[in-house]
């Protein structure tokens, strides 16, 4: 059978297939193309690089162990190295939507680095180096692909998660201290509460964010147990046995993260449960987030029949009928990524709970993707949401007025008059819209005494006041 002008014929295990003239990949690569029309979405750029790192420490290794000459173990290293720096991406073409256990793809790179090796070698054509028996030495799909995602998840959240985030908690410990003078009306249940500082509402923000940081870390150690080395079914078959080891240790210098080898691998590749526990932690960062977004938010809302405590940067005309209005859409945004990043920890959740049948789940590509889509998502709404919007924030002299008229003041008179008579004054004082402070000084309570209680300042930290109380 002849080729078609423009193409080349390819053979894999189950006979000739026409593949373009100019490509890398093989007659596999091309029947997943043809079998998987599905989205037109294929691996993104982080899962690729992943890839070529693992096969290049895999060809470095397999030469160490004696496996490769040194001649085969260069020119796929230098292929490797090309898959790693972005230039082959065009050679990965099949869709995420595929065999669940990502064999189309490891398949791909396989032929695209043999391929191209051969080329290096000035064997094009050849099958000097082959796809399956020398770049896929002591390798399996089953354990490569997952190894692929937990190393560019952990990657991604390492270069791009964790000092987009960084860069959040240090504008919100910022604002903190800009904000720290500043004393307003707490909130619970949406309700008025008794006074705190602006910049102990942010110092919690900061906070949360910091917590989101240890979170981060924490899903790195998840990731960076890799299932390498398991091979078809976890026993290892066909890997030599310090392969796995040596890998690790290759891909840990090479990404300046701990990865290391697995102390199980029935459970590592039979499972999606560490990249499961990984989103867990990317869903409870996306939490964090909704919280402090939302807060900010609400405290912006107005300008005239809103809270309107802090004045948020104007970014862009907020409508196309009212002149002058200006909408709070870097927040909105950021909770767009949420509700997409919750969506993902569903189908994350779901793809481990459902594809993980005996020794292989196979539902790896979409959660795979999932989890890097939702890194890459939070990590730019974080970066925006700090640049566009927290770094800008500025208070208003809303929350100091309204302060002062706060029926929730009379919480400070329970030492001195009791709960009951305190509940009486806080009721009346809605009633009327007389103050705390009018209304207290009417029922006896002496100047000195009101001025010692109702200090604003001293009610944003621990103190008892009254009989029996302490300053």
């Amino acid at each position: 059978m002849a080729a078609k002008k423009g193409t080349r014929m390819e053979r894999d295990s189950m006979g000739e297939m026409e593949v373009p003239a100019d490509a890398y990949y093989g007659a596999s690569t091309q029947r997943a193309v043809l079998n998987f029309p599905i989205s037109g979405q294929p691996f993104p750029r982080r899962f690729i690089r992943a890839l070529g790192l693992i096969k290049k420490s895999a060809a470095q290794t397999n030469r160490e162990l004696g496996l490769l000459s040194r001649r085969r173990a260069r020119a796929i290293t230098v292929a490797a190295q090309e898959v790693i720096d972005g230039e082959l991406d065009a050679q990965f073409p099949i869709d995420i939507y595929q065999t669940g256990s990502g064999t189309s793809t490891n398949t791909n790179a396989n032929e695209v680095i043999a391929n191209r090796a051969n080329e290096l070698l000035g064997r094009a054509g050849e099958r000097v180096i082959h796809p399956n028996d020398h770049v896929n030495l002591c390798q399996s799909s089953n354990d490569v692909i997952p190894t692929a995602i937990q190393l560019s998840a952990a990657l991604a959240i390492d270069e791009e998660l964790i000092p987009a985030l960084d860069r959040l908690r240090k504008a919100l410990e910022g604002k903190s201290r800009e904000f720290w003078p500043i004393v307003k009306t707490g909130r619970t249940h949406l309700q008025d509460a008794t006074p705190i500082r602006l910049g102990q509402e942010f110092k919690g923000y900061a906070g949360q964010i910091e917590e989101s940081i240890r979170r981060a870390r924490g899903a790195i150690d998840e990731l960076t147990r890799i299932p390498l080395g398991g091979t078809a079914v976890g026993t290892g078959l066909n890997s030599h046995p310090q392969y796995a080891r040596i890998v690790a240790a290759r891909l840990a210098k090479a990404t300046g993260l701990p990865v290391k080898e697995t102390a199980n691998h029935f459970h590592a590749q039979a499972t999606l449960d560490a990249v499961v526990a990984a989103h867990g932690s990317l869903r409870t960062i996306a939490t964090s987030l909704w919280k402090i977004g939302s807060d900010i938010r609400l405290m912006g809302t107005g300008p005239i029949a809103g809270l309107g405590e802090l004045r948020l940067p104007e970014t862009q005309p907020g409508s196309s009928i009212m002149p002058g209005k200006v909408n709070p859409v870097i927040i909105e945004s950021l909770l767009m990524v949420i509700a997409r990043v919750y969506g993902n920890d569903m189908t994350v959740l779901v793809s481990g709970q459902s594809g993980s049948l005996f020794e292989l789940n196979v539902m790896m590509p979409v959660a795979g993707v999932a989890t890097l889509e939702s890194i890459t998502l939070l990590a730019a709404s974080a970066k925006n949401f700090s640049e566009r919007c927290i770094e800008g924030l500025q208070t208003t002299d809303r929350g100091p007025e309204l302060v002062e008229r706060s029926p929730m003041l009379a919480t400070a008179l329970n030492p001195v008059i009791g709960y009951d008579e305190a509940a009486k004054i806080a009721k009346e004082s809605i009633r009327t819209g007389r103050s705390i402070r009018q209304l207290a000084r009417g029922r006896g309570v002496n100047e000195a005494a009101l001025t010692k209680v109702l200090d604003l300042g001293k009610m944003t930290k621990p103190g008892l006041e009254g009989p029996g109380g302490g300053g």
